[in-house]
């Protein structure tokens, strides 16, 4: 039950479902009385970059191998397409910006300056931006650290994965147990407090003792951000083949679920707060940046692959669209060099669509969804209205899984590792309220069902667990 959830949310959802034209979408938020949140001149920013040097045994993610050395022509497309984003979104204001990949501390540093740069020329980056790199813990990516400080970044993010060779080895992981120790301790030096470790668990061979071990040296020198990511057996990947074939095995759901609760134990006791399914801060030191995925707010994706959430103000739109950018890179150097962009997917969000996001995307968090979180959202219908009334969402407030109380909505300490067994049931009580309202409205209104509306059942987003590509471990690409 862990592994749909416990996927990183370093990054954006992958957006499914049929797409609607914008006359189709604005029907049906017509109909049904809603508008999209107030206008809001904020966002965040994900920057992808899409080469590694080579491939991981269990990833699936959107990266490649670069055949010749095109930084110069991918800078100037990262540039591009920011630039184009930040005037078809009209904010003024970029909250965060999180270079994700990838490996992007491949980049030469001045590329992510010069990125940095552009979105200062064309939207407020004041200095208190939270912006983050993504770190492979070679000796190639440590060596540059203080040059991407001096760049702006003043966050990293450090792959580490496992503090075990040998399980290195097996992941396809290009550094060692040393080379990662060097980079938390550089990266410490540089941005103290401000420095995140990711941890993988559940991998081939593992145990509970030993992962218990592992959490354990990794806490004594790591800082104040700690990332669990449960290893996800991906169709395709090198790894996959390897446990279907019987080389490897991997430990069952019911004791990688042990090894979460451990790990949850482990990090409380250590000073480290949970804030999300995977993520753990002390000393206040949450993301910032997975802070805006996880509160459905508006986020630019830049870069082949990236993802978006946004409304499109400048050629007029008024409903929030999840956008998808060309995935091969260089089919997206194409599209950017021709018309500013490599958008391949709109996806305008009914309300509903939007309202499955704010709801999967907000449990997630420890705290939950807020009423005055959701009113943003769904100003006529709160949490109460919308949930109480269910016997089954009343059956998992009386298990202990789920609160409802006048905070908002939120999973208990034992729930949070099963939210994918209860989102069936919430969305399915929300997709219920909604189809009511419209067929209510369409009533009162004289007609069955208004022209081009979707039926009950179509038009309906549904989220995946964030960064599905990734989400890692992963890229959110």
């Amino acid at each position: 039950m862990l592994k749909a959830f416990l996927t990183a949310a370093r990054g954006p959802t992958v957006c499914l479902g049929r797409c609607f034209s914008s006359e189709v979408s604005g029907a049906v938020s017509k109909l049904a009385g809603f508008s999209s949140p107030p206008f809001s001149t904020e966002a965040s920013l994900y920057v992808h970059w899409p080469y590694c040097l080579k491939r991981c045994s269990y990833c699936n993610f959107n990266k490649y191998i670069p055949r010749s050395d095109n930084q110069d022509v991918m800078l100037e497309c990262l540039q591009r397409e920011t630039e184009t984003l930040l005037k078809l979104s009209q904010v003024s204001r970029i909250t965060s910006v999180f270079f994700g990949g990838g490996t992007p501390s491949l980049a030469h540093p001045a590329a992510i300056a010069a990125v940095l740069e552009t979105v200062a020329r064309h939207a407020g980056l004041s200095e208190e931006a939270e912006v983050t790199l993504e770190v492979n813990p070679t000796p190639i990516g440590s060596s540059k650290l203080e040059n991407f400080l001096h760049a702006g970044v003043n966050r990293f993010s450090i792959g580490v994965q496992s503090l075990r060779d040998d399980d290195l080895k097996v992941l396809g992981r290009d550094h060692n147990t040393q080379h990662a120790l060097q980079t938390i301790a550089e990266a410490r030096r540089l941005c103290p407090g401000r420095v995140s470790v990711d941890v993988m668990f559940g991998r081939p061979g593992q145990s509970v003792a030993s992962w218990e071990l592992e959490l354990d040296e990794l806490l004594s020198v790591c800082d104040d951000h700690v990332s669990l990511y449960q290893l996800t057996l991906e169709r395709g990947t090198q790894l996959f083949s390897q446990v279907q074939k019987g080389q490897l095995s991997v430990p069952s759901d019911d004791i990688t679920a042990v090894m979460y609760e451990s790990a949850r134990r482990i990090l409380q006791n250590r000073g480290y707060l949970q804030y999300e399914v995977s993520n753990f801060a002390r000393n206040g030191a949450i993301s910032k940046h997975n802070m805006s995925y996880w509160k459905a707010s508006q986020y630019l994706g830049v870069g082949p692959g990236a993802h978006g959430r946004f409304v499109p103000h400048g050629e007029g739109g008024v409903c929030r669209e999840a956008r998808t950018q060309t995935l091969e890179p260089d089919v997206w150097v194409r599209e950017v060099q021709q018309r500013g962009h490599g958008t391949r997917r709109r996806i305008p969000l009914t309300h509903l669509g939007l309202l499955e996001e704010v709801l999967v995307m907000g449990l997630r968090l420890i705290d939950g969804i807020t009423h005055q979180h959701w009113q943003l959202f769904s100003p006529r219908a709160d949490l109460h209205q919308i949930l109480s009334s269910s016997s089954e969402v009343q059956d998992l407030q009386q298990t202990g899984l789920l609160i409802l109380d006048d905070r908002g909505l939120r999973c208990s300490w034992q729930g949070l590792a099963l939210m994918d067994s209860m989102l069936p049931t919430l969305l399915l009580e929300l997709e219920a309220h909604i189809t009511q309202g419209l067929q209510q409205q369409a009533r009162v209104s004289g007609g069955p069902h208004h022209p081009g509306a979707p039926a009950a059942g179509q038009g309906v987003w549904r989220p995946t667990s964030p960064r599905g590509s990734s989400s890692r471990p992963g890229c959110p690409a």
